[in-house]
């Protein structure tokens, strides 16, 4: 019997990180208004905090916007966050939380981001929520434990996952050239997709979407895409380039 296609929505999120200015933005939203929508895609881009709002006034409406990053609280004395009733305000709808520079370069805990899930999700924002391990990890064959360790952390939590998009980001392929083969990623979306059967549900584990990201470029997308459990990508500096579009269309 050939296998069930999914049925979950693609999904393409470009991380644009600390990069760009409104010229060099200006040049982004010309080539994503003009081809980077699709119907059949789920596409949000990620600018830095400073372009938030610039970014979503000038994107066509079939472009959702999500920031790199929010703080566990509503406000207060914690100076250089922001809040997700910020980035609902600019006209947002999602965060990012637990990528792998906020986890190794900035030191944040499991904990912490569980705590900044819990309230990103109660505030009304989706959650790009990123997992992966070091370049050690991989070749000590790590990789389930360090994923399964990241995503247990919200689910002691009691998250509901309506909102949630896991991305696998393997910090060895992140900005390095090299990329998971698309078997390599395929059989750790599947540990993913079985974690959380057995420590949520089965409706959630079919329901939620599992992204690649870590090198994925326009020629490479297609073949990751092929594969079952791969429900899009989360894309670093080649979402700053017109190639993005042919990643947002790798299954069309």
């Amino acid at each position: 019997m050939a296998p069930v296609a999914p049925t979950r929505k693609f999904y393409v999120g470009g991380n644009w990180k600390m990069n760009g200015d409104k010229s060099m933005i200006d040049g982004i939203v010309a080539f994503m208004n003009q081809s980077g929508a699709n119907p059949n895609v789920d596409v949000v881009v990620a600018p830095p905090a400073a372009y938030l709002c610039y970014a979503r006034e000038h994107l066509n409406a079939g472009i959702q916007v999500a920031a790199q990053n929010c703080y566990k609280t509503a406000k207060g004395a914690f100076t250089g966050e922001i809040s997700p009733a910020m980035i609902k305000d600019v006209g947002a709808t999602w965060v990012i939380l637990g990528h792998s520079e906020r986890r190794h370069v900035f030191g944040e805990s499991d904990e912490l981001i569980a705590e900044k899930t819990v309230h990103a999700l109660e505030s009304g924002l989706g959650v790009i929520f990123c997992i992966g391990e070091k370049l050690d990890e991989r070749q000590g064959d790590k990789t389930k434990e360090v994923c399964f360790r990241q995503l247990q952390a919200i689910v002691d939590k009691n998250v509901s996952w309506d909102k949630i998009v896991v991305a696998y980001e393997p910090v060895w392929a992140i900005g390095t050239g090299v990329t998971a083969s698309p078997e390599q990623a395929q059989e750790t979306h599947q540990w993913v997709r079985d974690f959380l059967k057995d420590k949520v549900s089965g409706d959630v584990a079919n329901k939620t979407r599992i992204l690649y990201g870590g090198s994925v470029t326009a020629e490479n997308c297609q073949e990751l895409a092929k594969k079952p459990d791969i429900d899009g990508f989360l894309v670093g500096g080649a979402s700053l380039k017109a190639d993005f579009v042919k990643i947002i269309n790798a299954r069309s």
